[in-house]
Order: C-alpha cells, then sequence, then structure tokens
C-alpha cells in the first residue's frame, strides 16, 4: 500500500496492472493528450496533473467526493481507512459506499489495498485547495443538506401539460421526418469545431420548418435514435429507412427511447427521481448541489437534455407529460401508449386538386406518405400533410423504375376527388417526354487528339434536334461549355453526373444511362472532404504504444521498467525498496534514495544503515515505494 501522499512511481504500477479496456476508458474519462506519453510514468504523471485531476474531481457526485476527502484525512492521521471505518465516518451502508470507492478507484483518484483506501497525493491536495476557489470543504461536502424537496405536478397541471406534449412531439416527428428524407437526398456537412455548416443548416431548416438553430439538436434527437449518422457529414443510416414508413406512434416511440437510453448517467436516475416533479431551475439547482465542482458542463448537458425532452413532449414547461413519466418510470412501450391518446389521428386519403397539390385532412399514414414521395414533392404544412406533384418529380419516379399507369393508380386509390384534368396531362406529358435528353460517360482515352469527342469527359444526346439547340444555347448551362458533336449530341468536359443534376436543376426531361443505353438512377454525389470520423480512437492508441513499450518486459524484473522506476526515484528524491538478488539466490531488500544510475549500475543512500551502496542494475529484481 503506497503512504497517504502516494507516488508517481506507485500509480505506474497499477496502471500497468490494468486491462486495456479498463485503461482505455481511464484515459478517455480524463481527456489525456496524445503528445509526450511514451510509457506508464508519462501517463501516471499527466493523471495526476493537478488539471487533470481537478477535471475528474468535477465529474464525481457530492457522495463520491465526500469519501475521497474523508479518506484523505483519515489516511494522513491514522493510516488508510478500511471501508468499515469509511463506511462508519460517512454515515452511509457497505453497499453505497463500495459505489463511491469503485467509481473513484476507475477515475483514477482512490488506490485500494487490502479493502483499504486512500486518494492520491495530487487529489489530497486538490481538495485541500477547494475553499480557496469557493468550493466545499470535506466536512461541508458530508453535511450540507441538498436543496428543497421535489415540487409536485397537480392534476391539473398534467393535462396542461399533456395538451402541449403532444402538439410538440408531433411537431417534432414531422421536422426529424422532413430532416431524414433531406439528408436521404443530399448529406449536410459537419463542421470540425461542431455543428453543422450554415447553407446545409438552412437546407435543412426549411426542409423541416424550423429555424436554422433548431437543426443541430434535431439531428442530435435522430442520432440518439440510431436514425443520423454523424462523420464528416450528418446522413441518414438504412434504420432510417425502416423509421420513415412506421407509424408515428412507432416513430414516436423510437426517438423517445433513443433519449432516454442515451442520457448521460449521472441524469438518467435523477430524471427518473423526478418523473411526477417540475424540472425546471429546481433540477438545475439540485445537479449544482450533487455536483459542487461540476461547473458549466453538468449544466449544459442537463439543458440539452430538457431542450430535447420539451421536443419530443416527454416534458412541457418543464414538467414531466403523462408519457414522459411513463417513459422514465416504465420505459417507450409504457410511453407510446399515453402518447397514443395526444397525437392526431392519421388518415389514408387526399384531395387532388387542379393545381397539381395533394392535400391530405390530416397526417397521412406513414406507408402513403413515402408511397407519395417517389412521384411527388411534400411541402412544408402543419397537422395536414400536403405535396405537389411536378414534371421533375414524375421524371424523377419514372427513373426510378415506375411508370405514369403505376403512378395514376396510386392517385386512384387513395384519392376522394378523382384525378383532375391538369395532372392526367402532366402524367401524359412528362411520359411523352421522358428521356428526351440522355446523358453518359465517355471513356477518357476513346477520342483521339483530332476527334470532336478530343477532352470531353460525357456527353448529352437527344432524338430531338430543336431541344439539343435548345440546351447548347442555354445561358443557364454555359458555365459546362457544351460542344456539338452532331445533330443528336453535344459533349462537355465536365463529367456526366455534373452534367446531369445541372440539366436536371434547369428542369430539363433529362436521364443518364450506361453504355449500354440503359437508364441509370442517379444521385448527388456525397461532398468531397474529410473520411467519416468513426469515433476518437486517441486513447486506444497512447494505450498501444504505452503497452507495447513494457510489453517485452515482465513487470518486476524488466529492466527497463526498474530503470524507469529508478530514474524517476532519483528525479523526485524518492526513497524505495530495493530487492537485490544476492549471489547464493536469495533475495535481499534495502530502502534506498537512488542518486545515480549509470553504466548499469545504481548508486544510492542506504537509509537503514546510512551508508552508500553501489548495486548492479543487473541484480535489481523489484523497486516498489515504501509504505
Amino acid at each position: 500500500m503506497p503512504d497517504a501522499n502516494g507516488t508517481v512511481l506507485a500509480f505506474a504500477a497499477r496502471l500497468r496492472g490494468l486491462d486495456d479496456e479498463a485503461l482505455t476508458r481511464l484515459v478517455t474519462a480524463r481527456g489525456v493528450r496524445d503528445h509526450g506519453i511514451h510509457d506508464f510514468f508519462d501517463l501516471a504523471e499527466a493523471l495526476l496533473d493537478r488539471a487533470s485531476v481537478q477535471h475528474a474531481l468535477e465529474r464525481l457526485d457530492r457522495g463520491t467526493l465526500a469519501m475521497l476527502a474523508t479518506a484523505g484525512e483519515l489516511a494522513a492521521v491514522t493510516g488508510a481507512p478500511s471501508a468499515a471505518e469509511l463506511a462508519r465516518r460517512l454515515g452511509v451502508d457497505a453497499a453505497e459506499l463500495g459505489r463511491r470507492t469503485t467509481l473513484a478507484v476507475e477515475a483514477g483518484l482512490l488506490a485500494e489495498d487490502s479493502g483499504r483506501y486512500v486518494p492520491w497525493d495530487a487529489v489530497t491536495e486538490q481538495l485541500r485547495a477547494w475553499p480557496s476557489s469557493g468550493l466545499p470543504t470535506a466536512p461541508e461536502l458530508a453535511s450540507a443538506p441538498p436543496p428543497a424537496a421535489l415540487e409536485p405536478v397537480s392534476s391539473s397541471d398534467a393535462r396542461f401539460v399533456d395538451r402541449g406534449a403532444g402538439d410538440r412531439a408531433f411537431a417534432t416527428l414531422v421536422a426529424v421526418t422532413e430532416l431524414l428524407y433531406a439528408l436521404r437526398a443530399e448529406p449536410a456537412r459537419r463542421l470540425a469545431r461542431g455543428g453543422t455548416a450554415l447553407p446545409d443548416a438552412r437546407r435543412l431548416a426549411t426542409a423541416a420548418s424550423v429555424e436554422p438553430e433548431d437543426v443541430d439538436l434535431l439531428l442530435d434527437i435522430a442520432s440518439r435514435a440510431g436514425l443520423a449518422d454523424a462523420g464528416a457529414d450528418w446522413t441518414a443510416n438504412p434504420a432510417a429507412e425502416t423509421w420513415l414508413t412506421a407509424s408515428r406512434l412507432e416513430r414516436w416511440a423510437v426517438l423517445a427511447g433513443g433519449w432516454r437510453d442515451r442520457l448521460p448517467e449521472e441524469l438518467h436516475d435523477l430524471l427518473r427521481q423526478r418523473a411526477h416533479a417540475v424540472w425546471g431551475g429546481g433540477l438545475l439547482d439540485y445537479l449544482g448541489w450533487l455536483y459542487p465542482a461540476g461547473g458549466t458542463w453538468i449544466r449544459e448537458r442537463a439543458e440539452q437534455a430538457a431542450r430535447e425532452a420539451e421536443l419530443l413532449g416527454i416534458t412541457g414547461s418543464s414538467t414531466p407529460s403523462t408519457p414522459g413519466a411513463a417513459l422514465l418510470l416504465d420505459g417507450p412501450e409504457a410511453a407510446t401508449t399515453a402518447m397514443a391518446e395526444l397525437l392526431p389521428a392519421e388518415v389514408d386519403k387526399v384531395y387532388l386538386q387542379p393545381d397539381l397539390s395533394v392535400i391530405a385532412p390530416g397526417p397521412l399514414e406513414a406507408r402513403l406518405d413515402a408511397r407519395l414521395r417517389v412521384f411527388a414533392d411534400a411541402e412544408p404544412g402543419g397537422l395536414a400533410s400536403s405535396y405537389r406533384v411536378t414534371a421533375q418529380s414524375v421524371t424523377r419516379a419514372l427513373t426510378a423504375g415506375e411508370s405514369a399507369e403505376g403512378i395514376r393508380e396510386v392517385l386512384s386509390v387513395i384519392s376522394l376527388t378523382g384525378i383532375p384534368q391538369p395532372l392526367q396531362y402532366l402524367l401524359d406529358d412528362t411520359s411523352a417526354r421522358f428521356g428526351a435528353l440522355r446523358v453518359g460517360s465517355l471513356d477518357p482515352g476513346a477520342g483521339a487528339p483530332d476527334s470532336p469527342d478530343a477532352g470531353a469527359s460525357s456527353y448529352v444526346r437527344s432524338d430531338d434536334p430543336a431541344l439539343l439547340d435548345r440546351v447548347v444555347v442555354d445561358q443557364s448551362l454555359a458555365v459546362l461549355v457544351l460542344r456539338r458533336t452532331g445533330a443528336h449530341r453535344a459533349v462537355t468536359r465536365f463529367d456526366a453526373g455534373v452534367l446531369y443534376w445541372a440539366l436536371a436543376d434547369a428542369r430539363y426531361p433529362v436521364v443518364a444511362e450506361d453504355a449500354s443505353g440503359a437508364v441509370v438512377v442517379m444521385r448527388r454525389e456525397r461532398r468531397s472532404g474529410a473520411p467519416a470520423v468513426v469515433g476518437d480512437d486517441t486513447a486506444a492508441i497512447l494505450v498501444q504504444r504505452v503497452r507495447a513499450g513494457a510489453a517485452e518486459e515482465p513487470e518486476e524484473t524488466g529492466q527497463a521498467w526498474l530503470a524507469r522506476q529508478l530514474e524517476l526515484a532519483i528525479r523526485n528524491k524518492l526513497t524505495v525498496n530495493v530487492v537485490v538478488r544476492m549471489p547464493d539466490g536469495s533475495e535481499t531488500g534495502y530502502p534506498l534514495e537512488p542518486a545515480a544510475l549509470a553504466g548499469g549500475r545504481l548508486r544510492a543512500r542506504d537509509r537503514r544503515s546510512d551508508i552508500e551502496r553501489t548495486l548492479p542494475l543487473s541484480h535489481i529484481v523489484a523497486v516498489t515505494p515504501l509504505g
């Protein structure tokens, strides 16, 4: 057991004994920088740095902090206390003490040996310095009472909260749905510092009928539910495809369950306890008491969770709704049953208007909504679902393999008003003109230097020379520098994707084709940029490095490990116990203060006999701190 102050030497030995998973968790939690960490001693010094220790203390609850402060005080007076002594001093049972000590040990703040506990040196020093920064003393950590009791929710308040919760949940479902459809069509770029690039935030905000500043919050809700992936770009993942065709209740259950399952650990139990109580300022006051050194990080986490809870109808005006309370206490299934009474009923019929709009008298069933979006564009709206059929949307459907007759069949089944003549005409005309322009790629090596295709990357062809004439002289397409190579063909140096989307955006009846002339479905290319970020692997890399440095050296007898321990003792003027193998094979320990290590020999002062000893490093089998 190390002495009450602990040492880098002892901590390095503890770190070396951890498995890779535990070590990676510790490095990640502390945010250790990769720079300058080469072995376990470097890592120990980094973790015992006062700033790193403070970072860890900020994330501990008041009870665990009180345990650390009390253990430090007892260790300074009577030696490292036992679990029973700590429990008795703190007035807690063995289970609660076990929770606190486990947290502190895993956080790299507490040393444990044979049921006795002592904080590391830097931890005790940091806690003793807290009062000068306005933070609690050890007695205050253990005795300061929590804020006022919880404010219960009355039945009248609950009815009021539930009415608003259903409206907000419905609005968020609509917004997330449109957000995912927009991401499916085109990813949104993420900034290195966090957040969404402004042009994409505006695009997504328009699609979802929300303010640009709300986009990141909605993306976080979708990400927590496992529907959107955050790499270099925000993208809709395969799970979103299934979600988009589920009922609104099923969709809400996924979003609400994702919010609940991914609550920060420090909030999960606390919010369960407040399932029938007002959150608001009282929740933040309690968190400030529970995490006395938490600063802004705990407040930001709580405020983020509370904002998302409001959007999802889990709370209303900082008060849990009936579905929200069920979610926190019983899970998504019980919450969905409660939310069923609050969401508007879905419809399965629409009105087709002569202006080519499609209006549903309420929220349209998800399967019909998904089917309509194949050949119609969704429009921002409120409770009713609204769509518009255009030549471009019909062309998109035809390109994907739909037919005009198939579209008519769908519309005839769901329409309450038949199919208006303008819509019939649009379907017929678009179908007749479909594929009038065809875009394809050119083989870069196919054209000779003096051929018409020289320097070209793609072509557009048409059986209608007049239509091709319009394309070539269209000023909005001048940047393509289209060059005629015949009555029915033009080429450009831009690739086929650029050419296709330029023509499609200009509302020409264009399709893409492969070398055999078969129609190819085009999707907008994902913008170039940094590869998707799978996760921060800095901690894993650091652990691999320090582990590799010690891999070939047994823990006690490795020469490099022993030398590094002795160098650290020399630098910090530590007295250590050095075990030496004698000529007859026996082992003897000496309490030494190492002075120099050179030429494979250690020179040190023997504290027991007060003489200087010189020992071959090859005869030293272990170095341990004196406890």
